[in-house]
C-alpha cells in the first residue's frame, strides 16, 4: 500500500487523510495503534503519548449510554476500581490518596461531561440511561465516537466520524475538534468538514503520502495545479470545466433567492477552479430522463404525520413540481425522516390528502438502504431483475459509471465494502428512471470522488429532489430552497446554510454550562457568584431581555433585506424580458429602430436600478450580519 514513505506530523496539527477506497487510510491508523507492523522502516510516537481512537465495530451491551461513554476514560475507570478495592480492604489511607487523584482528574464532573458529549452528538437526555443494545447500528457508532472524545488523549484518531451524523451533530463536532488541544488525524469524505477542521492534509497517491498545508480546498487547488500540467489530462479537464460552467449559467438564470444565488455561484465558480483535481475520477453517471412526468408530481394538503397515534408534524402543505429542489433542515428528532416517509407514502401520514401525479416515479434512498439489497446478487443481477429485456452491454455500460467493471459487476455483493454497496443502491435507484428523488443521507459510505459524481448527476437531474444530508457541499450545489422541519411544522426557510448554523447556535446557547464543584464549606450562593460558575437565573433573564431587544431591532432590517431581494427578483425578471427581446435578430432591422432605442433605454435603466438596489441590499445585509454576530456573541 505504501512504499518509501516519509511523513512527520507536528504536535497540535489537525490532519485530514484522503485517498481512494482501499488505498490504506485505515491501515495507517492500525500502524499508529500498533495493530500492524511496517515491513520496512519505522513508526515513532512521543514517549507517553496517549492515543484515543474511534472504534468501527458495533458493541451490544447492557451498560447505559452514559456508562459506555465514561468507559472511554480508562484512567478514570482504573482509579474507580482501585478506590473500590481500597475501601473493601478498609485501607483508609490508600482510599484518601485515590480520592485526591480523582479530584485532580475532575472525576466529579465526568458524568456531566459524558452527557454533554451525548447531547452534542444528537442524543436526547432520556437516552443517557438507555442500554447500548437498545440503539441501532448508526447510533452505536455515535456512541463509539463519544467514547473516543471522552478519553483524555494527546493523539486522536477518527475514521470517518461524520458518516452517521446529521448536519447538526456535524456542526457541533467541528467546533469540538477545533478546540481539541492535542494532535488530530482523521479520515473523512466530507469536504466542508475538512475545510472547517483541518490545518493540514495527507493524500494517499500512488503508494505515496503527500502532505499539504491547509484545508481540503487548499489541497484541491494545489493538486489541480499539478494535474493541469499533465498534457494527457488536458482534454478531459476542459470537458469537465465546460460541464460545470454550463451548470453555473443555469443556476445564474434559475436561482430565486439572492443570498442563496450568490453563495451558489461562488461555490460553482470554485468548482470550476478545482475541477482538474477530479478529472481522474473513476465515476461518471447521470440519471436517465423519466419516460413520463406529471405536473405537479406530488402534493400534501392539511397533512398530519407521525407514528401510531402520536403526531409529530402538523398542517403539512407542500407541492413538488418537476424541477423542485429542496434540502430539509431541522434539529435531530424534529421529524425529517417522518416527513420523508409521508412524502413517499410509507404510512406516517396520519391524516390529510396526499395526491400523486399520474406518472409519479419515486426513487428513495434511506440511511438503511444497504440492508434492502440482496447480498447474494451481483450489481448486474440487481439491475437485470428490474429490466429483464435490457441488453447485457447496456447494463455493463451503466454499471461502469459506478466503477463496477469486469468480474466485479458479476460478483455477489456480500463481500463488498459499505461504499461499494452504497454505489449499488444508487445504481438501482438511478436505473429505474425516477422523476422524484427522496434522498436521506445519500453520501454515507461514499468517498469524495463518488460524492462529486453524485453531485454532478443531481445537478443535471430534471425531476424533483428532496434531500436530507450532512454534506453541505452536496446541499449547496444541488438544491434551490431549504425547508425547516422544527417544532411540529414544515416551513420554507428564508436563509442559507450559514444562516441555519447561526440559528442552531442561537438555540443552543441557553444550555447549561458545565457544573462547577462546590468547595467544602462554600455556600451555593458563593459558588454561584464565582466567575467560573454558571450564570444566575437573574443574569440569564437579563441576557434574554437584551437578546429579545436586539432581535426586535434586527426585525425591520431583515424585512428590508427581504423586500430588497424581492425587488431584485422583479428587476431581474424585467431585464430578462428586455434582453430576450434584444436577442431577436429582427429587432435590429431598420424598421425597428425606435423599438430598439426604447429597449436599449429600458435595459440601461433597469441595470441602473439593479445597481442601486443591490448596493442597498449589500448595505442592509452587512448590518444584519453585524447584528446577528452581536446576538450570537
Amino acid at each position: 500500500m505504501l512504499e518509501g514513505v516519509n511523513l512527520t506530523v507536528q504536535p497540535g496539527q489537525r490532519v485530514a487523510i484522503v485517498g481512494a477506497n482501499g488505498a490504506g487510510k485505515s491501515s495507517l491508523f492500525q500502524l499508529l495503534l500498533g495493530q500492524l507492523a511496517p515491513e520496512q522502516g519505522n513508526v515513532s510516537l512521543p514517549g507517553g503519548c496517549r492515543i484515543a481512537h474511534m472504534a468501527q465495530e458495533f458493541t451490544a451491551s447492557g451498560r447505559s449510554a452514559r456508562d459506555f461513554v465514561l468507559d472511554g476514560d480508562f484512567e478514570l475507570r482504573r482509579m474507580e476500581q482501585a478506590l473500590a478495592e481500597a475501601e473493601a480492604r478498609g485501607d483508609d489511607h490508600e482510599a484518601a490518596r485515590i480520592h485526591g487523584e480523582l479530584d485532580v482528574h475532575e472525576a466529579w464532573s465526568a458524568p456531566r461531561r459524558a452527557e454533554m458529549l451525548l447531547r452534542g452528538l444528537g442524543f436526547a437526555d432520556s437516552d443517557c440511561d438507555r442500554p447500548v443494545s437498545a440503539f441501532s447500528g448508526g447510533w452505536r457508532i455515535r456512541l463509539n465516537l463519544a467514547q473516543a472524545l471522552m478519553r483524555p488523549s494527546d493523539l486522536l484518531l477518527l475514521d470517518e466520524p461524520t458518516n452517521h451524523l446529521d448536519l447538526d451533530a456535524c456542526l457541533w463536532l467541528e467546533n469540538w475538534l477545533r478546540r481539541y488541544p492535542g494532535t488530530l488525524l482523521f479520515i473523512s469524505h466530507d469536504r466542508d468538514f475538512m475545510d472547517r477542521v483541518a490545518t493540514h492534509l495527507v493524500h494517499f497517491d500512488n503508494r505515496k503520502l503527500e502532505l499539504y498545508t491547509g484545508n481540503y480546498s487548499a489541497f484541491e487547488t494545489q493538486r489541480s495545479e499539478r494535474l493541469a500540467l499533465q498534457q494527457a489530462n488536458y482534454e478531459r479537464q476542459q470537458a469537465r470545466v465546460a460541464e460545470i460552467q454550463r451548470f453555473i449559467d443555469r443556476f445564474k438564470a434559475k436561482a430565486t433567492k439572492a443570498r442563496q444565488a450568490q453563495s451558489r455561484v461562488k461555490a460553482l465558480e470554485r468548482m470550476e477552479k478545482i475541477a482538474p483535481a477530479h478529472v481522474d475520477s473513476p465515476f461518471s453517471f447521470e440519471f436517465p430522463v423519466a419516460d413520463k412526468v406529471s405536473n405537479p408530481l406530488l402534493s400534501i394538503r392539511h397533512g398530519v404525520a407521525g407514528h401510531g397515534d402520536i403526531p409529530v408534524l402538523h398542517d403539512i402543505n407542500v407541492t413538488l413540481l418537476p424541477g423542485t429542489r429542496v434540502g430539509l433542515l431541522g434539529p435531530n428528532g424534529a421529524g425529517k425522516s417522518t416527513f420523508m416517509d409521508a412524502l413517499r407514502g410509507a404510512g406516517t401520514l396520519l391524516s390529510g390528502d396526499r395526491t400523486c401525479g399520474e406518472h409519479l416515479a419515486i426513487g428513495y434512498f434511506a440511511q438503511d438502504q444497504l440492508e434492502a439489497l440482496d447480498l447474494d446478487a451481483s450489481p448486474f443481477l440487481h439491475l437485470q431483475r428490474l429490466a429483464p429485456k435490457a441488453s447485457e452491454q447496456s447494463i455493463r455500460n451503466f454499471l461502469g459509471g459506478f466503477n463496477f467493471h469486469g468480474d466485479e459487476a458479476l460478483s455477489p455483493i456480500r463481500s463488498f465494502s459499505g461504499g461499494e454497496k452504497a454505489r449499488v443502491a444508487l445504481a438501482v435507484i438511478t436505473w429505474q428512471k425516477p422523476n422524484l428523488l427522496l434522498l436521506d443521507e445519500p453520501t454515507n459510505h461514499l468517498d469524495l470522488e463518488m460524492r462529486q459524481a453524485l453531485t454532478m448527476a443531481l445537478q443535471n437531474f430534471e425531476g424533483a429532489i428532496v434531500v436530507v444530508s450532512h454534506d453541505r457541499h452536496l446541499l449547496r450545489n444541488t438544491v434551490d430552497d431549504f425547508w425547516l422541519v422544527c417544532d411540529g411544522t414544515v416551513d420554507e426557510y428564508d436563509g442559507d446554510l450559514e444562516d441555519y448554523e447561526r440559528w442552531l447556535a442561537d438555540r443552543r446557547k441557553d444550555e447549561e454550562a458545565p457544573p462547577r464543584r462546590e468547595v467544602a464549606g462554600e455556600s451555593p450562593e458563593a459558588s454561584t457568584d464565582n466567575a467560573s460558575a454558571t450564570l444566575t437565573a437573574d443574569e440569564r433573564k437579563a441576557r434574554k431581555r437584551e437578546e429579545a431587544e436586539l432581535r426586535k431591532k434586527l426585525s425591520p432590517f431583515r424585512k428590508r433585506q427581504a423586500s430588497l431581494e424581492a425587488e431584485m427578483e422583479k428587476l431581474q425578471a424585467k431585464l430578462g424580458e428586455v434582453e430576450q427581446a434584444l436577442a431577436d435578430p429582427g429587432i435590429y432591422d431598420d424598421s425597428n429602430k425606435e423599438r430598439l432605442k426604447t429597449l436599449l433605454g429600458q435595459q440601461a435603466e433597469l441595470k441602473r436600478q439593479q445597481e442601486i438596489v443591490e448596493g442597498d441590499w449589500l448595505e442592509v445585509s452587512e448590518t444584519v450580519e453585524e447584528m446577528e454576530a452581536a446576538l450570537l456573541g
